[in-house]
């Protein structure tokens, strides 16, 4: 498996298809004033200190592009979008969001957010769609403003950054988000978040915490708490999206439903009920993922033999990852056109209610 050449100097060539990256990170500077004082307090969580402090502050090439690139909704994104060959980006506010907030600032700021989001798709209609910030921390208010970024805003999906200062949203408490982004058709991305106390030590010990292992395996596992807490079948029309060739999980398929199978019957959990279907199923009906970070045609073929070419969708992961080798790679993936259409266009436009163009 050959990474790709940060250095390359190739341009895409033109396609017969839009190339959507959907999940495309942007930050506000108030947002990171926001964080500056989160983190003088002294008192944030290690994972938001090590993630955030770390990209915040840090010297390096990589963490200054990055900060560079999260704050620019105009000319500078739109150069690396078209030297990358992306036709619209899918924005998301960046991990951990509003989600490490207060609850009365984390409620104001996915507001502003939105608001400021709105506004950068107005701007430029052609190459940007998005997600709306919500506050898991008011279950009751993230709902609202479901309904608000939906029917007023026009942005038709949901990103919450995994767990909330160490909650997940498998507790009953949170499913009125559930709720209104079932009532909306409004699929919610569950995007990955540094780790929560209780997970992290082991893994950075290791320098394993990041998007390298720990955010895979901690969003995979609240991806996994939804399925068993039964949430969907509550929520029959509720839709998902994981990114990152779905943290995982469809890799996991067979033995997911093999050991929830006999965990219900070993009554060895109270928490462990029967569903109504296998863990599979439920990836399979109500989820869709995207290969965002995993430029490589392995793992996306098998997700879409797995989960259906209807629920495969193209992510660069800007700007996080950000490399014109991955596109070109992609562009050559022995696969249908009529799937390479699917993967790169016509999903997002589905998913995410993306206009014609």
């Amino acid at each position: 498996m050959q990474l790709p050449d940060p250095q390359s100097t190739r341009v895409p060539a033109p396609a017969p298809y839009l190339r959507i990256a959907t999940e495309e990170a942007f930050a506000l500077p108030e947002m990171l004033d926001i964080y500056r004082r989160i983190l003088e307090r002294g008192d944030a969580d290690p994972g938001f200190r090590g993630l955030m402090g770390f990209y915040m502050t840090s010297p390096s090439e990589r963490a200054q592009h990055i900060m560079r690139c999260l704050t620019d909704l105009d000319q500078l994104r739109l150069q690396h979008m078209d030297a990358c060959g992306i036709d619209v980006q899918v924005l998301a506010l960046t991990s951990p969001g509003v989600q490490v907030m207060d609850k009365a600032t984390a409620v104001s700021f996915a507001r502003e957010a939105n608001d400021r989001l709105a506004d950068a798709i107005r701007r430029h209609p052609t190459r940007f769609a998005g997600m709306l910030a919500v506050a898991p921390q008011d279950p009751q208010a993230a709902a609202k403003e479901i309904e608000r970024g939906v029917t007023q805003l026009g942005i038709h999906a949901v990103v919450i950054n995994s767990h909330t200062q160490g909650e997940y949203l498998s507790d009953p408490k949170f499913w009125d988000i559930f709720a209104a982004a079932e009532a909306h058709d409004a699929p919610i991305y569950l995007h990955p978040n540094s780790l929560p106390p209780g997970m992290y030590q082991p893994f950075f010990e290791a320098g394993l915490d990041g998007a390298i292992y720990g955010f895979g395996v901690e969003t995979g596992l609240h991806a996994l708490r939804i399925i068993t807490a039964g949430v969907f079948d509550r929520f029959p029309k509720l839709r998902m999206v994981l990114g990152h060739m779905g943290e995982a999980l469809p890799y996991w398929a067979y033995r997911l439903d093999y050991m929830h199978r006999a965990t219900v019957k070993s009554q060895r959990y109270a928490s462990v009920q029967p569903l109504q279907r296998q863990p599979s199923e439920y990836l399979r009906e109500h989820f869709y993922i995207t290969n965002s970070g995993v430029a490589w045609a392995p793992a996306i073929r098998f997700a879409q033999d797995f989960m259906g070419s209807d629920r495969v969708l193209y992510a660069m992961d800007y700007p996080y990852q950000h490399a014109v080798d991955e596109v070109i790679a992609l562009d050559g993936m022995p696969m249908s056109a009529e799937d390479q259409l699917r993967f790169f266009q016509t999903n997002a436009q589905a998913v995410f209610k993306i206009p014609p163009r």
